[in-house]
């Protein structure tokens, strides 16, 4: 599921879209963690560059600091599990508004 939420945060499955034009954040997809939040990188799918796009892109996408978001699930795949430490509720909203998008 793409909010549930945990002892230590607030898991988002996230479905990354590396090599991209530009950084996007929004829409859904049926990932293999529940839905997941789409986001597109620039950055290459090479040596974690991706990966830390992503991480710095649904930060500043949920509002809260870089340093906030950590991955838990997927450091070579497309479909990831990142936890959020941020209140549940303030990320619940901001998430629903861009998986809506």
């Amino acid at each position: 599921m793409a909010d549930r939420e945990r002892d230590s945060g607030v898991s988002v499955a996230v479905r990354v879209r590396p090599g991209a034009g530009r950084t996007r954040v929004g829409g859904s997809y049926p990932g293999p963690h529940g839905p997941a939040l789409i986001i597109a990188v620039g950055a290459p799918a090479v040596d974690g560059r991706a990966t830390e796009a992503v991480r710095r892109a649904l930060a500043d996408a949920l509002g809260v600091r870089a340093a906030g978001v950590a991955l838990r699930i997927g450091a070579t795949s497309r479909d990831k599990v990142f936890t959020v430490d941020a209140p549940a509720a303030e990320v619940a909203a901001r998430l629903a508004l861009l998986l809506a998008d």
